[in-house]
């Protein structure tokens, strides 16, 4: 035989994605210790019973992994990298979602859970504590028997956290035709999972036909992956809602299409204060769409589009919407791409504001003008203002004279958080000396910022000073040894009010090397026991 047959090698290629099954049950493991050990966020928030924590687990998982799985679709010759980045953030982000909800209310009178036990004059009829689990027809007559029994006083039903089929929506559409001119409050937010696309669309469409026509305050369709299809499928339901006050669509991967839908099938929004639209695949076409919304909707308080993919041109028609919305509260563009031209377009949206009392900006490449044009404006008004996040901007000590000009304003701020940034000791110590007088502030971080020594000291000098203060964050900077213990000393009365500082750099090398392994499941198992829980959410 000649040697040199079949000696040419091929190509040797191992993605990362997917993820094993045992590596993605060692993640929903990991997940729900984050939610049952002690740490500065089970403190302040309270950890989760276990299997509280493990159902919670699950679904987190469950979640990050469709989103992960539909971007690796996008680039299916890639290794997964990206993939698996995108699946651990995802996770992070759904976990201090979590965390911040705390621990469920088992002894709340009010709610029907899995036991089905009803007494009169109950209100809300919900079935999301139990397992996540598919349930047929047979299943769902049995738990939906409280909402058949005559003079039922329930006006908000909550069907989350479990997958209803053709068979079990067949059940439940006649009762919720008896049920619909007394609902005033529905949760349909992940009730589909797992079907197969026409399965969902059918249910969908089902609940749809049957809520038609109710005159409903609050509707939540998250966590369903609807996209343009299952928008549509929900569109007789959509169009006779006149009296909504909160519509909640996150996560339901919202494409440009989707937002038109959106749009288009929502006819009156006048009465609108809430509208939650995170982590969607919306973008700048679909902003502008979501953004005809906005300005429809003149008492919105509460307006949430953040992970959505926007851009400045979809930055800018958003904020010109908001520029209507005086009665605006709370604000959360985290995680876009409004670049400086959409900050500064955002600016003048601001500075109409005087409600404000929670604007979370992080993540949108702000840059020192974009931020400055921002500072400058809320400076002049939302003088309530009560938590500021403007995380991962690329903000330097060049526009710190601007943010402390502006939170030296805003004597009732509880929490500020502008971390990731560039703002080295110039920076740190300008910010610290606004904070001096703000006698409601609780919280302050400015982690990865390049601080060393001077500002560190600073900025635990400021805080040890205030009543009931809970943390200060400066991990991840260049702290010399010294410098951490200078800090730890200033605190040693209160420690559990100084966050951790094992991230610090005395040397100020912020070149962290990744990991360099072979592309192999071994190197996705050691991305994945990174997970941490952060502030991002």
């Amino acid at each position: 035989m000649d040697a040199t047959v079949n000696s040419q090698r091929r190509p040797f290629s191992i993605k990362l994605w997917p993820p094993s099954q045992n590596t993605r049950q060692m993640l929903v493991e990991r997940i729900t210790n984050n939610l049952t050990s002690n740490s500065i966020f089970t403190q302040k928030y309270g950890a989760l019973e276990r299997e509280e924590a493990e159902e919670n687990a699950k679904r987190i998982e469950d979640v990050a992994f469709a989103t992960a799985s539909e971007h690796y679709e996008k680039e299916p010759d890639g290794d997964g990298g990206s993939a698996v980045q995108l699946y651990a953030k995802e996770c992070s982000k759904l976990l201090l979602d979590v965390l911040k909800k705390g621990p469920g209310k088992k002894d709340n009178k009010e709610v029907v859970a899995t036991d089905n036990i009803s007494t009169p004059g109950e209100s809300v009829f919900d079935i999301s504590k139990g397992r996540r689990a598919f349930i047929e027809a047979e299943e769902a007559e049995e738990l939906l028997k409280p909402l058949k029994e005559q003079g039922n006083s329930f006006t908000k039903i909550c069907f989350s956290n479990r997958s209803f089929g053709v068979g079990a929506a067949q059940v439940a559409q006649p009762i919720l035709i008896s049920l619909r001119d007394q609902l005033k409050e529905v949760d349909l937010s992940d009730f589909i999972a797992g079907r197969p696309e026409a399965e969902a669309l059918e249910v969908m469409s089902i609940f749809s036909a049957a809520l038609e026509g109710s005159a409903l305050t609050s509707l939540n369709l998250s966590d369903n992956a609807l996209g343009e299809k299952g928008v549509r499928a929900f569109g007789a339901l959509l169009k006779s809602q006149t009296c909504l006050e909160e519509l909640y669509l996150m996560n339901d991967g919202i494409s440009e299409e989707a937002a038109r839908a959106v749009c288009e099938l929502i006819p009156s929004t006048e009465k609108l204060r809430v509208l939650q639209f995170h982590n969607n695949m919306t973008g700048n076409e679909g902003a502008v769409a979501i953004s005809e919304v906005v300005k429809r909707s003149p008492l919105l308080e509460d307006f949430r589009c953040s992970s959505t993919r926007i851009g400045a041109e979809g930055g800018i028609a958003l904020s010109d919407a908001l520029g209507n919305c005086i009665h605006l509260r709370k604000l959360d563009l985290r995680d876009n791409m409004f670049g400086v031209e959409g900050g500064v377009s955002l600016s003048k949206a601001l500075a109409k504001h005087t409600e404000l009392r929670e604007v979370y900006l992080s993540y949108l490449n702000l840059e020192d003008e974009g931020a400055i044009a921002i500072a400058n404006a809320l400076k002049e008004s939302a003088p309530h203002l009560e938590v500021l996040e403007m995380c991962g901007n690329d903000i330097t000590a060049e526009a710190a004279p601007a943010l402390a000009a502006c939170l030296g304003a805003k004597q009732f701020l509880v929490k500020l958080n502008i971390a990731e940034n560039e703002l080295k000791d110039d920076g740190a110590i300008c910010i610290s000396k606004a904070l001096e007088d703000l006698v409601h502030l609780k919280e302050i971080d400015l982690s990865s910022n390049s601080i060393r020594r001077a500002g560190a000291r600073q900025l635990a000098q400021i805080a040890i000073q205030k009543s009931d203060f809970k943390l200060l964050n400066i991990n991840g900077n260049f702290i010399s040894d010294e410098g951490i213990d200078e800090v730890q000393n200033i605190f040693k009365k209160s420690l559990d009010t100084l966050g951790p500082l094992d991230e610090n750099d005395p040397d100020g090398d912020d070149d962290n090397e990744s990991d360099k392994g072979e592309g192999s499941e071994d190197e996705l198992d050691s991305k994945m026991k990174k997970l941490e829980v952060t502030q991002e959410e």
